[in-house]
């Protein structure tokens, strides 16, 4: 999330260089980058509560004297009589509507929300959209705007189970299955949930009268929606980690004052629906404990003058929870928020003995078969232990990292399934992927087991020999036949009906403790070598791909490993992958064909033919220099 130093620096007395701020802000552990004195924060999934100029202010506020009281709009509003029905309280146990038509659109914006957009860099959309988007950088309460116009019956919310085709303000056509949360008006969808509202009821260039929606979401019931639908929907990145459900009031008459700074109100109401009372959480005041935890000597008056500055506050022996910090439950927690404000690098360090759980004879066995699916052109990868899906026999984690990864997982392929997934929308069509990691059960007592997992999909190879066959279980088991001549292993088959992709290749899948393993894997010699060299991170592009195929013909078999040299070995940006995908030697005709494929790809933007031609060009122009290569059907002219 991109946040601007001028919007924070004009809450803070002390008025902080951007470099001081920033110290502060790593010290905190939000981890940024700074461009053009623009803070681009990547907060982790538990802080949902910092997505916003407030939230910042809220966690710096243990260091400066903040000054973030904006002004919202004072007089009494009328009542919101509007047809509106909860069908699923429970996914929605808070939401208020409010009524606002003003005079005439204002030609140009000023105060903070001129700011947002110049500062920024943000295109405007319409009046009371903009607002709307404003609002949630600086709340961090996502609200959504319907014309009200087109709100011409009962609106009705409710966790739906059946398919329903839905056209978003961004006119897109989604078809909507299972699960989904959704705003319903004549039993059509208006609004996907906590994620994008429809194109049939939202703002205009022209629209003066709006009703706008604030309400707070299960952030399970939104998980996963944005993608699983390809929306980039900063309100879902905001509701899966959880918004303030006490804020309503505030936002919307906030709403209401930048409303009024821009045209005259002609007429104004609210209503609000709180299904459920939900008490503040509470913490037993515990500093034996918290000083256990953290290893440090805090007295009490320094550690609730710490959570304090927080927002937290004393109730007798008990700390209250802001409604906010949805995060906070445990007193390992507590101790999280104190050791953020005094410094991890403040806290003295003390040797920790871990004691080893793997046996050199065991890790010897791990290395082997690393080493065997390597050679075998395998990927290894490695996955977060803790997953969001519960089963009779998982771990629930009290402290998760991430509040929606709650439990440790019973099995390793489902990861893998994701992995797969990941590389098959990026267009890779041989995927071979492996894992070794412990898993754990709670099934009578706590298990823990070393397992391996693979799994693969696609093509064989990307070489001439394995281009045209496909992944199969036959495959598979004459692999592992070689080196295990008499062990029996069950590839199971993933089925792709109930996953979200259109690739029909076949999946297979393999897992097994690391202890089944025959001893003869000891004896394998391994091809594969560790690196001399670092492998610096290259991020993945998210943009599409495309392929070139060229074919050589040549007549002087000496020029074959010359031409080889000189393609394998071209480089240019957007050159991602070359290889050989056909090999054929003709005795008869003195002659040898090689198939080239040149795979492009930018991080930056989609390619155009003209590019990608011109690399193609340059590699043409150099290849046919060498003497005795041809490339049948085409002329250098």
């Amino acid at each position: 999330m991109k946040i601007a130093y001028s919007h924070l620096i004009g809450c803070i007395n002390e008025n902080p260089t951007v470099d001081e701020m920033s110290d502060r802000l790593f010290q905190l552990g939000h981890e940024h980058e700074i461009y053009n004195n623009i803070f681009d924060m990547e907060f982790t999934p538990n802080r949902g509560d910092c997505l916003s100029v407030n939230g910042l202010l809220r966690d710096l506020g243990v260091f400066y004297t903040i000054n973030s009281n904006k002004d919202i709009y004072q007089e009494a509003i009328d009542k919101l009589s509007i047809d509106f029905e909860n069908l699923s309280k429970e996914v929605c146990p808070k939401i208020s509507f409010l009524k606002l038509e003003i005079d005439k659109l204002p030609e140009i914006y000023c105060g903070d929300l001129k700011n947002y957009f110049s500062d920024l860099g943000i295109n405007t959309n319409n009046f009371f959209t903009d607002i709307s988007n404003y609002l949630s950088y600086e709340t961090g309460q996502p609200t959504h705007c319907y014309d009200a116009n087109k709100i011409n019956s009962k609106i009705i919310f409710e966790e739906i189970q059946y398919e329903n085709e839905f056209e978003t303000l961004l006119d897109k056509n989604i078809s909507l299955k299972e699960k989904n949360a959704v705003f319903l008006q004549n039993n059509k969808v208006i609004n996907l949930a906590g994620v994008v509202g429809g194109k049939s009821t939202c703002c205009s260039d022209e629209t003066k009268t709006v009703i706008v929606e604030c309400a707070f979401f299960n952030p399970e019931s939104i998980i996963g929606k944005s993608v699983k639908y390809d929306i980039q929907s900063e309100a879902a990145h905001k509701f899966e980690r959880g918004v303030d459900p006490e804020c309503h009031d505030d936002v919307l008459r906030r709403f209401v004052k930048i409303a009024s700074e821009h045209a005259v109100i002609k007429s104004l109401s609210l209503v609000t629906h709180n299904y459920q009372d939900k008490a503040r959480h509470k913490i037993l005041i515990d500093i034996k404990k918290i000083n256990q935890i953290i290893g440090i000597d805090i007295s009490k008056d320094k550690y609730i003058s710490h959570l304090s500055k927080l927002g937290f506050d004393i109730d007798g022996l008990f700390i209250n929870v802001p409604s906010y910090r949805s995060d906070v439950k445990t007193q390992n927690d507590l101790a999280e928020e104190v050791a953020r404000v005094i410094g991890y690098n403040n806290i003295p360090s003390t040797e920790i003995k871990i004691p080893k759980n793997i046996s050199q004879y065991d890790k010897g066995i791990e290395n082997k078969i690393r080493s065997f699916l390597l050679d075998q052109g395998f990927y290894e990868v490695i996955n977060s232990p803790f997953v969001n899906l519960k089963n009779n026999n998982c771990i629930k984690v009290d402290n998760p990292l991430d509040s929606n990864r709650r439990y440790l997982r019973t099995n390793i392929t489902s990861s893998l399934v994701e992995n797969l997934l990941f590389n098959e929308r990026r267009q890779k069509d041989s995927v071979k992927l492996f894992e070794i990691s412990d898993i754990y059960s709670s099934n009578n007592g706590i298990h823990k087991q070393r397992n391996l997992a693979l799994i693969a999909s696609g093509r064989v190879g990307l070489n001439y020999e394995d281009f045209s066959l496909k992944i199969n279980e036959k495959y598979l088991m004459n692999l592992f036949k070689k080196i295990f001549p008499d062990q029996i292993f069950n590839f199971q088959a993933v089925s792709r009906n109930d996953l979200d992709t259109k690739n029909k290749s076949e999946i297979l899948s393999l897992e097994l403790g690391v202890e089944d393993f025959s001893k003869n894997i000891l004896e394998y010699d391994a091809v594969s070598k560790p690196p001399i060299d670092f492998i610096q991170y290259k991020p993945i592009s998210e943009l599409p791909s495309s392929f070139k195929d060229i074919s050589y013909s040549i007549k002087d078999y000496n020029k074959a490993e010359e031409l080889q040299e000189l393609i394998l070995g071209f480089e240019h940006k957007i050159l991602n992958n070359i290889f050989i995908f056909d090999y054929f030697k003709n005795e008869k005709q003195n002659e040898i064909k090689i198939g080239f494929r040149f795979i492009f790809q930018s991080r930056d933007k989609t390619l155009t033919s003209i590019q990608i031609d011109k690399v193609l060009n340059d590699i043409i122009s150099k290849s046919l220099k060498i003497s005795g290569i041809e490339i049948p059907g085409y002329n250098l002219d």
